[in-house]
């Protein structure tokens, strides 16, 4: 046999395979995290994109900390 035949052999044997189920160690989130779209002219995401980068801080962390900055969170 080949040896991509026998990787996928062995990947069907049951010890190798994954529950789907999650795992005990994982804590429940209590908000979950949805999608934040937002429609911008490319060549500013471009720019925001690599400056981000280029700084080592995410767009995700700038957007929440400026969100909260303006509106603030929930009671």
């Amino acid at each position: 046999m080949s040896k991509y035949g026998d990787l996928i052999k062995k990947a069907r044997e049951p010890e190798n395979q994954n529950s789907g189920k999650p795992e005990d160690h994982q804590a429940p989130q209590e908000d979950p995290e949805v999608n934040l779209c937002v429609k911008v002219p490319l060549s500013l995401r471009r720019h925001w994109a690599s400056e981000s980068k280029r700084t080592g801080v995410s767009m995700t962390s700038i957007i929440i900390e400026t969100l909260k900055a303006k509106f603030g969170e929930p009671e």
